[in-house]
Formats: structure tokens, sequence, C-alpha cells
């Protein structure tokens, strides 16, 4: 796998209809960053558990923020100097593992 391309902005405006419609937000242009509320403190840790095994499997690391029962992540590629595919992929991949932790 080679290393990931940065995405044009036409390619991000044409990405990020799908993801706002579930909460997610670009930031300084070069993130993407959703919150996400929880019922409990454990449930919370839980959510971002499953987020780091992902991001293991998919190494692709978000940077995670976990306040009380809301846990926030946000999204770049370091390497790429802004936002990739890879990005959008983990976002869909998170909102599926929050989406079956909160049916």
């Amino acid at each position: 796998m080679g290393k990931p391309v940065r995405l044009t902005e036409e390619e991000i405006a044409a990405r990020l209809p799908a993801i706002e419609a579930r909460g997610w937000a670009r930031k300084d242009e070069k993130w993407i960053e959703r919150k996400y509320r929880f019922p409990t403190f454990k449930d919370a840790m839980r959510f971002a558990v499953a987020v780091g095994d992902e991001a293991e499997a998919m190494n692709h690391h978000p940077l995670i923020s976990i306040d009380y029962r809301m846990v926030t992540l946000r999204l770049t590629t370091w390497s790429a100097g802004g936002l990739t595919e890879l990005d959008f992929e983990s976002a869909d991949a998170y909102d599926r593992i929050y989406e079956k932790l909160n049916p």
C-alpha cells in the first residue's frame, strides 16, 4: 500500500455531505471531526476502545478526546498533509461501531 494521496477540494466537497448528515464537520481545512455522546462514561470508554482497535486494524489513527460521556474524534492524514480517502473510510467505520454499540 502506497502513501495516501491528499484529496482535492472538489473531492472533499463531494464526500462531505454524506458524513455531515451523520454529524461530522470539517475543521480548519484539514480535519474532519465528530462528537459522540453516550449514556454513561463506561459506554464512552467502550466506544473509544473499539475505535482504537479499528484504527490499529486500518493503521490510521484518530485524535481521541474523552470528556466524561462525550468522545470526540478528529481525523486527518499527516503524511498527506490533509484529508485523504482513508479519513472518510475511517469516519464510516467509526460510525458503524457507534451504531453497533448504540442500536
